[in-house]
């Protein structure tokens, strides 16, 4: 209630603040008592888990939704990859598979201040017993062998500085190495390096997978090349200093979002809140004599869309450089947005590791320095 209390927020510029901090320090009471309550039922044997036909396919893409969002306010990437054919449907508790994926992805992303983090899939298949494989793998701060050590004990983090420093229960992997037991698996740490990253493999019991059809991940969907970009790419404070982008987006956060990452390194950012604004805007700043060194363009707006606004931009002689923002990142989405004009395309929430590289790409020396 106070936070759409428009005369509580106005009455003092620092409310909002402490509205916020209300409800982050809810928000973490809340995760600290549900970690207690899987905890007991684990230890109580209370704890159950279902067998569900279910595609695999489905829990991985809600995964990678969320996941996406907290990467993206980290400033680092997030990619999922699938290697290799996986089956269409298994047996599994989908519930209880998302709450072990988000732990050990979110735990990533809060380890992980450079680069990224990436979730690789595979199905493995050893005589009669198969299963499925997950890899959460980042570029954070890693652990030395006695941190691993006790890492999956109760109330256990790496030492008392990290739990200071990034906060947590240390009950996550506790949770999550058990309800992988349950699921007919495990949860290991396959290789960690102090300074430079640690891969997590999480393995789960599928059930028979007689008759049923393993199907090929498009390869439209695959994030690898964005987190290989990510780990190489060093993106210096200043990176986009004197430069003047047009965002062509309709969405409020996302608007926020970007023109906060974007203004953080240095460039100058207007906004188009759909494609037929974003046509006259360029085309003004050009017949002025100040064009935009680059437009991020979102391909969903209302009045016209990204497609059209950039065919509209291309037919009337438009030259600069123009990268497709979207959502989509199924087979064919890519071809579409280049096809109607676009320089590039990126998937959001967008990640600078992987955008700023491909706008300096662009401009080349239109850069400022």
């Amino acid at each position: 209630m106070l936070a759409e209390s428009n005369s509580f927020l106005s009455a003092d510029p620092e409310n909002a603040e402490h509205v916020d901090t209300i409800r982050r320090n809810g928000k973490h009471l809340l995760t600290i008592i549900n970690d207690i309550l899987d905890l007991s039922k684990i230890e109580a044997g209370k704890m159950t888990v279902e067998k569900i036909r279910q595609n695999p396919m489905n829990v991985v893409e809600d995964v990678k939704s969320l996941m996406q969002v907290k990467a993206a306010e980290a400033g680092i990437s997030f990619g999922v990859e699938f290697v290799g054919a996986i089956p269409e449907f298994i047996e599994t508790d989908p519930v209880r598979l998302r709450q072990i994926l988000i732990n050990l992805i979110g735990n990533s992303i809060k380890f992980t201040e450079n680069g990224g983090v990436r979730l690789v899939v595979r199905f493995v298949a050893v005589g009669e017993r198969a299963h499925l494989q997950f890899d959460v793998i980042d570029t954070g701060i890693g652990m030395t062998p006695e941190q691993v050590e006790s890492l999956f004990s109760p109330f256990t983090q790496a030492d008392s500085t990290t739990t200071r420093r990034f906060g947590g229960t240390g009950l996550g992997l506790t949770i999550s190495r058990q309800l992988a037991n349950m699921l007919g698996g495990d949860l290991t740490i396959e290789s960690t390096v102090p300074g430079k990253g640690t891969q997590f493999r999480l393995t789960i019991g599928i059930g028979s997978i007689e008759n049923v059809r393993l199907i090929e991940v498009p390869e439209s969907y695959q994030s690898r090349s964005d987190f290989d970009a990510a780990q190489q790419a060093e993106i210096s404070d200043d990176a986009l200093a004197g430069m003047n982008i047009l965002l062509a987006e309709d969405g409020p956060d996302n608007q926020r979002l970007i023109q906060f990452m974007m203004t953080k390194l240095g460039a100058l950012i207007t906004i188009a809140e759909n494609g037929a604004t974003a046509v006259e805007t360029a085309r003004r700043a050009l017949r002025d004599g100040t064009p935009f060194d680059i437009i991020l363009m979102d391909m969903q707006m209302p009045i016209m869309d990204g497609y059209q606004a950039t065919r509209e931009l291309r037919k009337q002689g438009y030259d600069g450089a123009i990268i497709a923002l979207t959502a989509h990142a199924m087979e064919g989405d890519r071809e579409k947005c280049i096809n109607a004009g676009c320089d590039e395309y990126a998937t959001k929430p967008i990640s600078k590791q992987v955008v700023v590289p491909m706008i300096l790409g662009l401009c080349g020396e239109r850069v400022g320095a």
